[in-house]
């Protein structure tokens, strides 16, 4: 079967990084055959150093940024339908026990985390009784029934929503930005998908929005929203970018006194109305939480330099991703740096900060760098009480530094 596989080589001195398990080659790397000369549409090829000796298979689409996505290292290994099968499967029994353990508190995790489960372009969450499933490549689109298959096999949920990243779909000739499957069949009518469904993460439940933000929901965030709401108690607390409101949802779980959440997407307020609204419902939070909370749709960058001075003890600082692109990063910084400068310089004296990345070009080193220079010009000291990461469930590869995209602090201003 080998033999039906093209062979890509690469060049000379661009084998180092491929062979030591790193999952992406670009197409800088590639020496032959020429990128004009390579079948247009996505397949399986065999990367093949200057040499003529095997680095792994993957699978090759010169429309995307990048060209080869590495799969198997082993040249006994195909990855072919078969070897998705047991990948997919791989990684949700690896979650099994977090589910197991947790399932009283918390029913929404992340499955299947892209490269880190070996599995390019797929990225696949579970709320309760629903799956989720983001596609980014053209090898997760080729696979896209596979996955739903085993899925469904392993889970048997109401129902599985696949969506398609926009920058890719296109090539497919396609205007359809999802496909939702129950009991493993494609369900054409989107009626019959639940306009209203639930789930809970650390007790504290949510409504799912399978349109909204990525996929609707940040599982990531888990343990840093649990670790945070220890410091809220009795506290005026400030949810910065707040989204729909789980880092809020915490602190009034704790007993802030305050929170005042800022976000620039109206639809994000609404749903975090009616997060607070259900937690009441259920008593999760106190029945005064509406008067507690103080709701602004505002930049956050100009209601931080606006703001007044010694308002808030905690300071929760989760901005959307800043730099999608090496070539973004230091812009980044500086937007980093700024929105630090200013939280540290409002923030009261003795209060908490709790600051985050999800640009996975941004370094915790970086982010440390940008808050000390922050730090400096606001004229204040700064300690770090924790060093803050992503959730279990969206494992960091190590041959894989990408996908380590979210780093933090907790920071104690002095």
């Amino acid at each position: 079967m080998n033999h039906k596989i093209a062979t890509i080589t690469l060049k000379p001195g661009k084998e180092k990084q491929p062979a030591n398990h790193h999952p992406w080659v670009f197409s800088g790397a590639i020496g032959f055959p020429k990128k004009q000369d390579i079948d247009k549409n996505g397949h399986l090829v065999k990367v093949e150093s200057s040499k003529g000796e095997f680095v792994a298979y993957g699978w090759c689409d010169i429309n995307s940024h990048i060209m080869i996505r590495l799969l198997s290292w082993d040249v006994a290994i195909l990855p072919d339908e078969s070897w998705w099968i047991d990948r997919v499967t791989d990684a949700v029994l690896r979650r099994k026990e977090m589910v197991s353990t947790n399932r009283n508190i918390t029913n929404a995790y992340r499955l299947i985390h892209g490269e880190s489960d070996f599995l390019p372009g797929v990225a696949v969450d579970l709320y309760k009784d629903i799956v989720v499933v983001l596609l980014s490549a053209r090898v997760a689109l080729h696979y896209e029934l596979t996955i739903v298959s085993v899925l469904e096999k392993l889970l048997s949920p109401a129902f599985i929503h696949v969506s398609f990243d926009s920058s890719f779909i296109h090539l497919e000739h396609s205007t359809e930005l999802a496909h939702i499957y129950k009991e493993g069949k494609r369900v054409n009518d989107l009626l019959e998908f639940p306009k209203i469904s639930t789930f809970s993460e650390n007790t504290y439940l949510y409504i799912l929005d399978v349109l909204g933000q990525k996929s609707g929901f940040y599982c990531d965030q888990r343990e840093n929203r649990a670790l945070v709401a220890n410091y809220t108690q009795g506290k005026k607390v400030l949810d910065a970018f707040c989204y729909t409101g789980a880092f809020t949802m915490n602190a009034l779980g704790a007993k802030a006194e305050t929170v005042t959440c800022v976000d620039s997407s109206l639809s994000a307020l609404t749903s975090l109305k009616k997060n607070i609204a259900l937690n009441i419902h259920k008593e999760l939070i106190p029945l005064d939480s509406q008067e507690r909370v103080k709701i602004v749709k505002a930049n956050v960058f100009d209601y931080l330099r606006e703001m007044e001075e010694n308002v808030f003890d905690v300071i929760i600082l989760d901005p959307p991703k800043l730099a999608s692109t090496k070539g973004q990063v230091p812009n980044a910084l500086k937007a980093y740096k700024d929105l630090n400068r200013l939280a540290i310089s409002k923030v009261k004296r003795g209060g908490i900060i709790a600051t985050f990345s999800c640009s996975a070009g941004v370094t915790s080193s970086d982010l440390q760098t940008a808050i000390a220079w922050a730090a400096k010009d606001a004229k204040r000291e700064v300690h770090i009480r924790s060093f803050l990461s992503q959730s279990p469930d969206h494992p960091i590869r190590v041959s894989f530094p990408e996908s380590h995209y979210l780093t933090g602090f907790l920071l104690f201003v002095i």
